[in-house]
């Protein structure tokens, strides 16, 4: 018999019987609506039906690509098709895509490459999609969609259990709430897979920032703090071309971009969406009705950075991204130590093409831009460069280049800022001891930089930052909300916010700040995901702070906090075997270890919450 490799989607309608006991020939006459829908569409990604069973379809393509391309169109167009009828009458479908050895008879395809497909389809949600773990493998780093790892699913007649993802492709709050079900029900991952990412993160040396399958947070925990994204023109701005004909320059375009983003960000007329979420674009040249779809935005900046010498050209142009059309376009010239002016200039420009009226404050600070010393930004540049890769090592190269930038220019608060916030992390992840001396250096660049500008988000970052790390809390919620009142759009504002918080003894209150964060940021950093479980963890809720953890370690084996926090709670549940598992881990990223040192550098607040967490370390077998 023949065989081969094919990618296989099954889709089913849910409640199909349910509404046909209710009206047969309506149910039917909208039925084969949506079967035309679906059919067309297959044939348009170059797909072939070769099962259809009334409400059912199932299909092949030569490609994980194209079939899960034409799974989600399939689901979009089935949600217009939908709109317009009462709840209880729209057709819903569930789609599986598998990839697998299929057997070819006549013009049927068997085996379990489809049978597999049928039961990922039985795994998702209404109107949702559910992929296999090799198609995951074929279209991650092809298709700009979100994933969730809802852990690994015993399925009637396959011997094996599935690793399941589920494709998002909506930020709407039916979908989040799909979401968020799956995963309160989706088992812990297996030890031996995490194993495997740890040593596939050791051998790689690398710290892996973020994946787009990270799970997402309560949505009844952050509906109070929820960012309505139809109040407000909705902006991602993209990572600008480096086109001075230099690759060394790169730090360069990303740095303008960055600020960019950080001038936007302050206004509070606009919905904008974070760094780190719009640079998981670098490199490509995504279609912008993508990135409108991806990021739930209606409007995309794109453009060049060109640098020759003391001179920097700019061409920017603002495109509706749900339509493609060009709304505003045009090139900059400035010299270097004119930067932060010509900054402003852009977002001027994009203010005024979106009609957004300023409050009296933004308009102030757009009329106070100041003249940078060259050598001094591209010192800051430089050194953010090294601080995004968050080691050790880059974090302490990172203050160097700060510092020699506050020497060119001892009036460049960002570069105060930044020092005082390298400081913080080194405390933070246990890189520095927490000396009266360090933090007395740390403070000493912080105020500098708030009394040459107080309007800085970073400074007050910085300040949030160091205050958490010497248990200042009150002080630390204070300097969070004031980055955040000050930039509206300040994604690692909330999160930093939500970790103090959750720290302070208030893991709800920290929910709901993490989930502004989250919505303004959809591809989030792994470090957002900790604080969601540490939130669980306070909470009790002890399963889905396991789960959590353990996708934190997936994404980054390296992070020592998600192995803390997870031998404290495996300690404290008497999971022996896991607890002493982390606890190796710990040591081999931190020799160093004491439980001393831990108790001194944790900030919580609480007393109680402390003594759990040093419990449960105990507990796992660590030094004291």
């Amino acid at each position: 018999m023949e065989r081969r490799l094919a990618a296989i989607l099954a889709t089913d309608m849910v409640g199909y019987s349910r509404l046909m006991e209710t009206d047969e020939e309506s149910t039917l006459h909208r039925l084969n609506a949506c079967r035309k829908t679906i059919d067309r569409t297959i044939s348009e990604h170059s797909g072939r039906v070769f099962g259809s069973a009334g409400d059912s379809v199932v299909a092949e393509f030569a490609s994980a690509v194209s079939a899960v391309r034409c799974a989600v169109e399939i689901q979009q167009s089935l949600q217009v098709q939908n709109a317009d009828l009462p709840e209880n009458h729209r057709m819903r479908f569930r789609i599986g895509v598998n990839l697998g050895d299929v057997m070819v008879e006549g013009g049927n395809l068997l085996g379990d490459g489809v049978n597999i497909a049928a039961r990922l389809e039985s795994l998702a949600d209404p109107g949702g999609i559910c992929i296999a773990a090799n198609v995951l493998e074929q279209v991650e780093n092809k298709l700009n969609h979100r994933y969730i790892n809802l852990g690994e699913r015993e399925v009637k007649n396959i011997t094996k259990p599935l690793r399941v993802y589920k494709l998002l492709f909506a930020p709407d709050e039916a979908e989040q709430a799909a979401v968020d079900s799956a995963l309160k029900s989706a088992p812990r991952s297996p030890r031996a897979l995490i194993v495997g990412a740890l040593l596939i993160g050791i051998s790689a040396g690398v710290l892996v920032w973020q994946k787009p399958w990270q799970p997402m947070i309560d949505r009844d925990s952050i509906e109070k703090e929820s960012v309505p994204f139809s109040d407000k023109p909705s902006l991602a701005v993209l990572p600008f071309q480096n086109m001075s004909g230099d690759s060394e320059q790169e730090y360069f375009v990303d740095g303008m971009t960055d600020d960019l983003i950080t001038d936007l960000s302050k206004i509070s007329g606009l919905f904008v969406i974070a760094r780190n979420s719009t640079f998981a674009y670098k490199g490509k040249s995504p279609d912008v009705r993508q990135v409108s779809r991806d990021l739930g935005v209606q409007f995309v900046l794109e453009g060049s950075v060109r640098r020759a010498g003391d001179q920097v050209r700019i061409n920017a142009q603002l495109i509706d991204a749900t339509s493609g059309g060009h709304i505003w376009a045009e090139r900059f010239d400035r010299k270097l130590t004119d930067v932060f002016a010509l900054q402003d200039e852009v977002s001027r420009k994009i203010v005024s093409a979106l009609a957004i009226t300023l409050t009296t404050d933004e308009e102030r600070q757009f009329s106070q831009a100041t003249r940078v010393n060259p050598e001094a930004y591209d010192l800051l540049l430089r050194g953010l460069e090294q601080f995004r890769r968050f080691t050790r090592e880059t974090n302490a190269a990172a203050r160097d280049l700060f510092l020699r930038a506050t020497a060119h220019d001892p009036d460049f608060a960002r570069a105060y800022a930044d020092v005082a916030l390298t400081h913080g992390i080194d405390v933070m992840f246990g890189w520095s001891e927490p000396t009266d001396e360090l933090f007395d250096q740390a403070f000493e660049h912080a105020e500098k930089a708030l009394r040459l500008d107080p309007t800085l988000r970073q400074v007050h970052f910085a300040l949030a930052n160091l205050y958490l790390a010497s248990k200042q809390h009150d002080k630390a919620i204070e300097s969070a909300r004031k980055a955040v009142n000050l930039h509206p759009n300040y994604a690692d504002g909330y999160a930093q916010l939500g970790q103090i918080l959750v720290y302070a003894g208030h893991p709800q209150d920290g929910l709901g700040a993490l989930g502004k964060a989250m919505a303004l940021n959809p591809r989030y950093a792994f470090f957002y995901t900790w604080i969601e479980g540490h939130a669980y963890l306070l909470m009790g809720r002890n399963d889905e702070a396991i789960a959590t953890f353990e996708t934190v370690i997936e994404k980054n084996a390296h992070f020592p906090g998600a192995h803390l926090t997870l031998a404290s709670l495996y300690g404290n549940l008497a999971k022996n075997e896991d607890a002493e598992w982390e606890a190796a881990q710990i040591l081999s990223l931190r020799p160093d270890f004491s439980l001393k040192n831990e108790e001194q550098r944790v900030p919580y607040k609480r007393s109680k919450d402390l003594e759990y967490y040093i419990a449960g370390l105990r507990k796992a077998g660590l030094p004291e």
